[in-house]
């Protein structure tokens, strides 16, 4: 090899190591100025938002409307499937869920221009994204605002009676501290029209599928209502399916009752005083997916039984053990006049298992 064959290659040599210690450093610097980001941002789907609205190279509005309303509506629960968010103030969703260039809009009208910056009073909102001219409606989520507790006069919220809860009477202490369940009284209601009962809660509930079942001409109603129970419904739904039930035909038989149709209302046989129907996490279900008004045959044993809903509180272990943050109580009911079996189930905080009546 002559002298100068040898200088080239040297030079070469140093060419290809200086380029690689300058990837290797630049490769370092980004890293750590992207962990950096990543650590200080309030939000990561507002954060990636921020960043597409101001990127000149971003994709279209209509894309980063569509990618901006998941962020807006993500709170859909372990489930995936619920379709409100529930608040106790009427300050609308956190700022943290709003990407940087984009307004959330409220309305309770059909015109989406006719919309307000924030939820202004208790009700059911209508939810739109506003992005630079474009309006967003966001048409399978809502924003629901409670009516506070203190609205509630002397057992009453205008013509709905409602009652008192035992913790209004100082009753429920040792009960709580033998249980650890909370006993405290709601935080609000919301209010449900004959306009907004048909409001889907989540895939396959409305609000009117929790009212409780009496002074059906009476209007305003109000609600209490829990998302964590709506969420493990779901929960209990999807497992069913994936295990070849047809859950297309859920009924909720009994879902929230007031304290005084709990003492008082209907049959009120077997009804546990504290029960967790008045704090708004629990239902009694059957599945009814071929319309003749009773559980459908769940084990296919030819009759229509308690067994049926075995299969149901089966799937409901199986949800309590997946997430035990949704742990409650599944009590399995028979048939009786009026009504074939069902189960009830609700997310009290600890296991509670029963069969026949009390516990509810």
């Amino acid at each position: 090899m002559s002298s100068r064959t040898e200088r080239v290659l040297d030079f070469v040599g140093g060419v290809v190591l200086v380029l690689f210690v300058g990837g290797w450093l630049w490769s370092i610097i980004t890293a750590r100025t992207a962990s950096g980001a990543e650590a200080s941002a309030a939000s990561p789907a507002a954060a990636s938002i921020t960043a597409a609205l101001t990127n000149a190279d971003a994709p279209t509005t209509a894309f980063l409307t569509d990618v901006a309303v998941r962020a807006v509506s993500g709170e859909r629960g372990l489930s995936g499937k619920l379709r409100v968010q529930i608040s106790a103030d009427t300050l609308g969703f956190p700022n943290d869920s709003v990407p940087a260039g984009a307004r959330v809009l409220y309305t309770q009208g059909g015109d989406v221009s006719d919309t307000s910056a924030r939820p202004e009073h208790p009700g059911v909102w209508r939810v739109a994204l506003s992005i630079g001219n474009a309006i967003r409606p966001i048409t399978d989520f809502s924003f629901i605002t409670l009516q506070p507790f203190s609205a509630k006069r002397s057992g009453r919220i205008g013509l709905y009676y409602i009652g008192s809860w035992p913790g209004e009477k100082g009753k429920v202490r040792a009960k709580k501290k033998a249980t650890g369940a909370s006993y405290a009284n709601p935080a609000g209601f919301i209010e449900v029209t004959p306009a907004n009962q048909d409001t889907y809660v989540s895939e396959h509930f409305r609000l009117r599928d929790f009212l409780t079942h009496d002074q059906s001409n009476v209007w305003p109603k109000y609600l209490v209502l829990q998302l964590r129970m709506v969420d493990k419904l779901e929960l209990v739904l999807e497992d069913l399916a994936e295990h070849g039930v047809d859950v297309s035909g859920v009924r909720v038989m009994s879902g929230f009752r007031t304290p005084q149709y709990n003492t008082s209302g209907g049959d009120p046989s077997g009804r546990a005083g504290l029960s967790r129907h008045m704090y708004g996490d629990a239902a009694d279900i059957f599945i009814d997916s071929n319309n003749d008004g009773v559980m459908d045959d769940l084990n296919h044993d030819g009759r229509i039984s308690i067994t049926d809903a075995k299969v149901i509180e089966a799937a409901v272990d199986r949800v309590d053990a997946a997430h035990p943050e949704l742990i409650g109580g599944a009590g399995l009911y028979t048939a009786a006049p009026g009504h074939g079996p069902f189960i009830h189930i609700d997310t009290r905080g600890y296991r509670a298992r029963w069969t026949g009546t009390g516990g509810g």
